[in-house]
């Protein structure tokens, strides 16, 4: 299985290194079942974080045809300021992916059906910015709720959503949930729970499907 997480300029370091270190871990406790590669919508690449100038490389380029996941992260810098003044925050950096090459990229990889598309925080707005996932259950961070519902999406206030095909996770630490839920969908909960005793992580919260009975308002 192939894990592309995807990396554009501006990105939160934590949103891409967190699920890409559980996922490594658990490569290494199934061998060659699974891949986790940086990938970029313009291919291999130095990107640049939000973060204090930190920079990852993309080795690769997103492709939507490959099977397996695709892990869009969100963005770090300012939350607030006036772009008229030169500041970039974070609404402008995911407005700026919603609106970049990645976008027919991830919208096709949405139409794969032997692909499950992913995000940690922002990652969600970014898609819902784009025009993505309107209709779908997800989650972002706490503050930005609001927006997801205004994009049509059905916000959901769970640490880890599992929507099927789409998967999203909080705030920026929800990306080691991520990572484990993943495990444990594909290789079960026996490979999550190394993976966890190995990071001395527990997972919080319970992942919320859209399955079950509806539970009555009190």
């Amino acid at each position: 299985m192939l894990v592309q997480i995807v990396l554009f300029d501006g990105f939160d370091p934590l949103d891409v290194v967190a699920p890409f270190e559980v996922l490594a871990a658990g490569g290494d406790t199934v061998g060659d079942a699974l891949t986790v590669e940086l990938v970029s919508a313009e291919g291999p690449r130095e990107v640049v974080s939000g973060t204090r100038g930190l920079t990852l490389r993309a080795t690769a380029p997103l492709d939507p045809t490959r099977a397996g996941y695709v892990v869009v992260p969100g963005a770090s810098g300012p939350s607030t300021g006036d772009p008229d003044e030169g500041v970039v925050t974070i609404p402008v950096l995911l407005a700026r992916v919603a609106d970049s090459a990645a976008v027919p990229l991830l919208r096709a990889a949405l139409d794969n059906p032997d692909v499950t598309v992913a995000a940690v925080c922002g990652g969600s707005l970014a898609l819902a910015m784009a025009g993505l996932i309107e209709g779908r259950h997800a989650v972002t961070h706490h503050l930005g709720m609001d927006v997801l519902d205004a994009t049509g999406v059905h916000a959901v206030p769970a640490r880890v959503v599992d929507d099927g095909d789409l998967v999203t996770a909080g705030g920026v630490t929800s990306g080691l949930d991520l990572g484990l839920h993943i495990l444990e969908r594909e290789f079960g909960p026996r490979v999550a729970h190394a993976v966890e005793t190995l990071f001395a992580y527990e997972r919080r919260g319970t992942v919320w499907r859209a399955a079950g009975h509806l539970p009555v308002t009190v």
